[in-house]
């Protein structure tokens, strides 16, 4: 290969790299359009020329191409969590006053104030600082390969090494997320084009970014003006010790950051900020929905650590949701698959916040009667959080006078069943179990992503199997059906019905966390059902726990304990159970408990591993009854160290943490149990 043309490439990538970051990251542009095509249009004729010159982290890379069948699973290198909100001064300063509690009253804390884009979470992991996988949020703990649609977005860096400013140190390894999203008048001009072209129209630029984000031909997410913003670190390098460290750091590689980033030290000027962005909102380039508020060192993020689902040092400050006015049309009552009966209210249809509303839930009887909500009356909508809509307050002054007040039934509005009201609830149930309402809403959550997760089998396939085709009326029957059954329903062929039957006998194997949560058990959500198939290795010893063993789950209430041990009494449950598993459900072992060795004790791993990965060291632990956490603090019984360990050794160190090798972890389940739990 010729020098010469080896390093005009490297030049010509450098410079169109360069403008990239001018035009889409710092919004002043350095050539005209025609000029920067002509300088992308060399650069491929040269690459298509000498195909052994494309590289990943190519400018070349961003226009997509490449189709797939579908998006691989990708399990985070750490979950990503969601934000708490607080809604209030009165609910922030609550926040304040906590962690400085928890902190300690004699130290200082500074608090990073970024705004709270209204896009897709996304992570990035860049090895050598080359990009190289890309991921959306998912469940928290697995998102979804979306890797080449995330190196189509221009103001994303693909080679940290080209695009960073020169003697910034790269790390080997470096984890980061941020967030996609649209801006206002590039989402303007896609929906322009789009009507144009006859297409449907995206509702707001939120959806416009998400389905742009998954699309399964990259070239499509290409044509879309895609931007990104990175907000944090996951396993930050010894020399970045603050947030406001990162946000700089990441500037100094190429990121977009927000500019709107300020360091604050008093809680009053966090409050000011969320004025002033308030105030700023609609005159910025991209919708936001709030600010976050992060404590900016990374020592106490550590100390505060987690709780649940979200980080106890990070919380979103929610601007007020976008209310309308519009008219009750009616009200409908919906049955859900526990039996209670939710009152709908149908509006004549209105734009909040972007968004098409035409229907908002009243919830039960009691909030209808709080609010004296009645048919025909003009009605204040909003969406709670910017998301859920909900009907605020009735207008008095534009009632009519053939308004009619609603009463929910005595009886199921499906099967006519007398309804009952719980003692402790102002929920009314309907009690039948073979309520067809019941039984489309039970199936309907037991193929759900987060349970069984039969792909393709929808609402509406649902209905015309229970209600229609009459071929279902449990979840047991799924497991029956043939292509004949689904070539009953409209619409379906060969191909479509044998797809379908692919999807449920693929969910034969799942995970005992998965079974837990389809069963739809009342108070038992995803969350709930992880912590539950973390204490019980299967679900015989689920079944037969009492009272008193599940109340000893981590998490586990009074409640939801009595939820659980009745739905195991109930000899319909349990025939479901056995008929499920006759029909071939297995649990993968992964994850299921196989011993009490570690139990009561926590773990954090730092280091490469040499006999074990990260996460099957994770898993080695919690099959052995140990629990993993996520930052080192006096809650951490034993630090595993492999090779090459990070911050946390050193931190481990300073407050007295016991430390390991995975060699003594391995001799210390041997010595309590005499076996491995793999």
């Amino acid at each position: 290969m010729d020098e010469k043309i080896l390093k005009h490439v490297k030049e010509l990538r450098e410079e169109i790299e360069k403008h990239n970051y001018h035009y889409y990251v710092m919004d002043n542009p350095l050539i005209s359009d025609a000029e920067y095509d002509r300088l992308m249009r060399e650069l491929i004729e040269l690459e298509q020329r000498y195909p052994e010159l494309i590289t990943p982290d190519s400018p070349t890379q961003k226009v997509g191409g490449a189709v797939r069948d579908e998006f691989k699973k990708f399990v985070h290198p750490e979950p990503m969590l969601s934000l708490s909100n607080v809604y209030s001064e009165t609910e922030f300063i609550e926040f304040y006053n906590r962690l400085a509690r928890l902190i300690g009253v004699n130290k200082n804390f500074g608090m990073v104030v970024e705004p709270k884009y209204d896009g897709l979470a996304v992570e990035l992991i860049y090895r050598d600082g080359i990009f190289e996988v890309g991921s959306t949020r998912g469940d928290g703990t697995t998102g979804e390969d979306v890797t080449e649609n995330i190196r189509t977005i221009k103001s994303l860096p693909l080679n940290l090494r080209r695009s960073g400013k020169k003697g910034v140190k790269i790390p080997d390894e470096l984890i980061l997320r941020g967030e996609v999203i649209i801006y206002k008048e590039d989402f303007k001009k896609l929906n322009e084009k789009r009507l144009l072209d006859g297409e449907p129209l995206f509702a707001n630029p939120r959806n416009a970014a998400a389905g742009s984000l998954k699309q399964l031909d990259s070239s499509i997410t290409a044509s879309r003006p895609l931007r990104i913003f990175i907000y944090s670190i996951v396993r930050p390098p010894d020399f970045i010790r603050t947030q406001w460290d990162f946000l700089n750091y990441a500037r100094d590689l190429g990121f977009p950051v927000s500019v709107e980033a300020t360091l604050i030290e008093k809680a009053y000027d966090v409050i000011s900020f969320y004025n002033k962005m308030m105030e700023k909102r609609h005159n910025l380039k991209y919708d936001i929905d709030g600010i976050v508020i992060k404590v900016n060192e990374f020592e106490f993020q550590q100390l505060l650590g987690n709780i649940a689902k979200s980080p106890r040092w990070a919380v979103a400050f929610k601007f007020p949701p976008v209310q309308e006015t519009t008219v009750v049309e009616d009200i409908i009552v919906q049955v859900g698959r526990t039996g209670a009966l939710t009152p709908v209210a149908v509006l004549k249809p209105v734009r909040v916040g972007g968004v098409t509303v035409s229907r908002a839930t009243l919830h039960n009887q009691d909030e209808i009667n709080r609010l004296d909500i009645r048919i025909g009356d003009t009605v204040v909508v909003q969406r709670a959080g910017d998301v859920i809509p909900e009907i605020v307050k009735v207008i008095l002054e534009k009632r009519r006078e053939d308004v009619r007040k609603f009463n929910l039934p005595d009886k199921c509005p499906v099967c006519d069943t007398d309804v009952i009201k719980d003692i402790d609830e102002a929920v009314i149930r309907c009690p039948n179990e073979d309520c067809s309402a019941r039984i489309v809403e039970r199936i309907k959550h037991f193929v759900s992503r987060g349970a069984m997760n039969i792909e393709g089998l929808g609402e509406k396939i649902i209905e015309r199997l229970v209600l229609d085709v009459k071929l279902v009326k449990d979840v047991t029957d799924l497991y029956s059906l043939t292509i004949d059954d689904l070539k009953k329903i409209e619409g379906f062929g060969d191909k479509s019905a044998q797809n379908i039957l692919d999807s449920i006998e693929k969910s034969k194997k799942t995970t005992l966390k998965r079974f837990i949560y389809a069963l739809g058990i009342r108070h038992v959500g995803e969350n709930t059902a992880s912590l539950i198939s973390d204490y019980f290795k299967d679900i015989e010893s689920l079944s037969s726990a009492g009272i008193d063993v599940l109340k000893k789950i981590p998490q586990i209430g009074d409640e939801t304990a009595n939820e659980i041990y009745s739905f195991f009494r109930n000899k319909k449950n349990m025939q479901t159970i056995k008929r499920l598993k006759e029909v071939g459900i297995e649990f993968e072992k992964v994850g299921l408990r196989v011993s009490d060795a570690l139990s009561g004790m926590t773990f954090l791993i730092t280091g490469t591993l040499v006999r074990f990965t990260r996460d099957e060291a994770k898993q080695l632990i919690v099959q052995n009854g140990g629990k993993v956490l996520s930052s080192v603090s006096k809650k951490l019984d034993y630090l595993i160290v492999g090779s090459d360990p990070g911050s946390k050794l050193k931190k481990a160190q300073e407050i007295g943490i016991k430390i390991l090798s995975e060699e003594e972890l391995i001799e210390m389940i041997k010595g309590r149990n005499g076996r491995l739990g793999i």
